[in-house]
């Protein structure tokens, strides 16, 4: 099997693990938060990275992976604008109309392609924008019901997009640059996640609900549930750093908004939510953008490869002209005259997606 095809393997098999840890953590926490009356996101996010860091110790105990410290202040940037950024969004939970809390999520990915084209000059074709959009139409008709808008809720709004966005680009570019796997910079970011959440958890939950997270009542049922999201978060954690890692910020949000289609589907067939025409149009839409999303990225990659293996042909047959040049430049020349090719690297990973 080629490298590409494992690649691209690798690539559906962490979209896969996403989406189904993603759909089970929400349909869990629904349970935990709305039938059990335990509220309290930040803190029990911070326990879900406490977990995961844990999970990857033991992990690391029996060799699965390699440690691989890098730049330790980078690492610790990182891990406390994660922390950060989900703050921010619960906080815009809190202070925001659940309508204007998914504008939010909807802004984070013309946000993101925003940030990449300006900093990183990375191009997204017509084709890609025009899929965005139709994806970014379908979910917003799907989720958003009321914008109620606040100057404090609009600020903490525009401040987690920001953070949000930073830090994916941050998870995908740290990879690459220190080229380290997503399971090690999850080890050695986790921390700095759990202790930031951990510290700011119970102020901003105490401030959002009125509540003592520590004065709750933890019956056997509500510790069931918290044990069985920290389960699946660990899984949650972990294919979030591998999509990003894989492919890019934008297909991770793009992912984000298939899960959040799939957990209407499931709360109304499932938990029996109420369910409109507007919903079932929306998710509609919004299927169709994601497969204009896929169908236009998997294109665009068959048309760079081609780009790139016409672009080496005449190097290729240049060098076998002339074996001194080859020789002068370093590079072998094999027994039976033939010289080997070098490997084509694909920088734009998201077009695999």
């Amino acid at each position: 099997m080629s490298d590409n095809h494992k690649f691209q393997l690798g690539t559906l098999g962490a979209l896969s693990l996403s989406v189904v840890s993603s759909v089970s953590i929400v349909i869990c926490n629904k349970a935990l938060i709305s039938t059990l009356g335990f509220t309290f996101a930040t803190t029990l996010t911070s326990w879900h990275l406490l977990v995961t860091f844990c999970s990857l110790h033991v992990a690391l105990w029996m060799k699965l992976f390699e440690h691989k410290p890098f730049d330790a202040r980078a690492v610790m940037g990182f891990g406390i604008l994660n922390g950060i950024s989900i703050g921010l969004l619960n906080l815009s939970l809190g202070f925001n109309s659940v309508g204007f809390y998914q504008m939010t999520k909807l802004a984070i990915i013309p946000c993101t392609v925003l940030l990449e084209t300006l900093f990183f000059r990375k191009k997204f074709s017509r084709n890609i924008q025009l899929s965005l959009a139709v994806l970014l139409l379908g979910v917003g008709i799907a989720t958003v019901t009321d914008l109620q808008l606040n100057l404090l809720g609009s600020v903490l709004s525009l401040l987690a997009i920001v953070t949000t966005c930073i830090a994916q680009i941050m998870t995908n570019t740290i990879q690459k640059k220190f080229k380290v796997s997503s399971t090690q910079l999850l080890y050695q970011s986790c921390p700095y996640q759990a202790i930031t959440l951990f510290i700011i958890g119970p102020f901003l939950d105490g401030l959002l609900t009125n509540q003592n997270v520590f004065a709750f009542k933890y019956t056997p049922q509500v510790l069931f549930f918290i044990v069985l999201s920290c389960l699946i978060s660990v899984s949650v954690n972990f294919s979030t750093f591998l999509v990003i890692g894989k492919t890019s910020p934008v297909t991770y949000q793009v992912l984000g908004h298939l899960k959040t289609c799939l957990v209407l589907a499931f709360g109304y067939v499932l938990l029996h939510d109420p369910f409109s025409w507007h919903n079932i149009l929306g998710i509609l839409i919004a299927v169709v953008g994601m497969v204009l999303y896929s169908y236009y990225c998997i294109l665009e990659s068959q048309q760079q490869k081609a780009s790139e293996v016409s672009t080496q042909l005449p190097q290729v047959k240049e060098s076998e002209s002339d074996p001194l040049i080859s020789v002068d430049n370093g590079s072998g020349i094999l027994s039976d005259g033939v010289v080997p090719k070098a490997a084509v690297w694909n920088s734009n990973k998201d077009l695999h997606a």
